[in-house]
């Protein structure tokens, strides 16, 4: 097997010191990483081709995985709509200054001119397979270590379909880019796993929006619209399933705006349907009393790499947080109607730069992050997700039955 390493398990300071020249790969579909299984022989000899096609002496870098979107992944967008996302992605990086950036593509798939590709010898495997509308083809979440089989349909037809989005962002210079996507995932299988017989949970998706990207490295940004209009066209193709309950349930904050034009947009499209989205998590009362319990830092000590995000990462995976590197940073700029802590506050909505708060790219306290800490918010934060999954039940049984009764 080729010297491959993880690109989101870096801090941003180490994507800044990477060599421009170090290849760099973004699959779609599932890589074998890790503890993942050993490949396939056609798969490990597909893997083996990589360093000559690259032209590469150093180690390949490998991009968060997109679960799914193109043409064959069995949750189909339309293909001009996903080549404006893979766009983008792939464009984040060659301004960044990298020069070898390539997409790992099943056979016969067109992202277009710009798109730099390597087919590998063997289909990506399938990271979902959507039902259609008779039950014979079923959907499974494909996530690696979900325990579940395949759905049995007709019945899942009436589960809440978890979404959740995540990010590749810098988290300073003690927490890998992975953050928001590590804790969305945790957070949306575990409510899936809560409360099996009332949801599912896709596979999280790994890149968001980040209006800031260039003030640090290792940051993406798919941009506003391009987001938008992928996230609304998965919608499409779930409802075209027979779904008819979705959360869209984000780990990273600059999501958010745009998740709630998707979820506008899809229940002026689909009236039939209850389409929901909420501020990350521990953001009701029961997850805001639940972070009140046991937070040390004052306000402004949770905003971004910070006490909150860095324990829940050392409780999921604490061989990727360097606390020894932690810098703790409360300068934010503060006004009564504008300041940073988890649950923004003020009247305000803005959007400076990040550099006029932040050194490090860091809001809060993350030197006092604990595992014991974030294995309690961990709890919470599932506990406050699985009451919405039930408000939602209860929000399309309600209306289906008011429109009834109408009728």
């Amino acid at each position: 097997m080729p010297d491959l390493f993880r690109f989101d398990e870096l801090t941003w300071p180490e994507v800044a010191a990477l060599p421009r020249e170090t290849p760099l790969l973004l699959p779609l579909g599932s890589m074998p990483l890790g503890s993942a299984p050993d490949p396939s022989p056609a798969l490990r000899a597909g893997l083996e081709t990589l360093p000559a096609l690259l032209k590469a002496t150093q180690p390949i870098g490998i991009l968060p995985s997109i679960p799914f979107g193109w043409t064959g992944s069995g949750l189909e967008v339309r293909e001009q709509i996903f080549a404006a996302l893979v766009h983008n992605l792939v464009g984040n990086l060659l301004e960044d200054g990298f020069t070898s950036v390539h997409v790992l593509t099943p056979p016969d798939l067109d992202l277009g001119a710009g798109i730099p590709a390597i087919v590998l010898p063997r289909p990506v495997p399938r990271a979902i397979c959507l039902a259609n509308r008779t039950g014979t083809t079923p959907l499974e979440p494909g996530l690696p270590h979900q325990a579940a089989g395949p759905l049995a349909l007709p019945a899942d037809f009436e589960k809440v379909v978890i979404l959740p989005i995540g990010h590749t962002e810098q988290h300073g210079y003690h927490a890998p880019l992975s953050t928001d996507t590590l804790i969305i995932e945790a957070i949306g299988r575990g409510t899936a796993q809560a409360v099996p017989e009332q949801a599912v949970c896709l596979p999280v998706f790994p890149y968001g929006v980040s209006t800031h990207r260039r003030s640090f490295p290792g940051t993406f940004n798919v941009g506003g619209r391009a987001f938008e209009d992928f996230w609304l066209a998965v919608v499409d193709t779930l409802v075209g399933g027979g779904f008819k309950r979705f959360y869209l349930m984000s780990g990273h904050g600059g999501n958010l705006s745009f998740l709630v034009n998707v979820v506008k947009y899809a229940g002026e499209k689909y009236t039939q349907i209850f389409c929901a989205t909420a501020f990350l998590y521990l953001s009701g009362p029961q997850g805001v009393a639940a972070l009140e319990a046991r937070r040390q830092s004052a306000l402004g000590g949770m905003g971004h790499a910070c006490e909150l995000e860095t324990s829940l990462i050392l409780r999921l995976r604490p061989e990727l947080i360097h606390l020894e590197r932690a810098v703790d940073e409360t300068n934010f700029i503060t006004t009564p109607n504008y300041y940073m802590d988890w649950i923004e506050g003020g009247a305000l909505t803005a959007n400076p730069p990040w550099e006029d708060d932040t050194r490090t790219g860091a809001y809060g306290v993350g030197s006092l992050g604990t595992a014991e800490k974030g294995k309690y918010w961990l709890e919470a934060a599932i506990a406050e997700k699985v009451e919405h999954v039930a408000e939602i039940h209860e929000q399309y049984r309600r209306r289906r039955e008011r429109r009834q009764q109408r009728n």
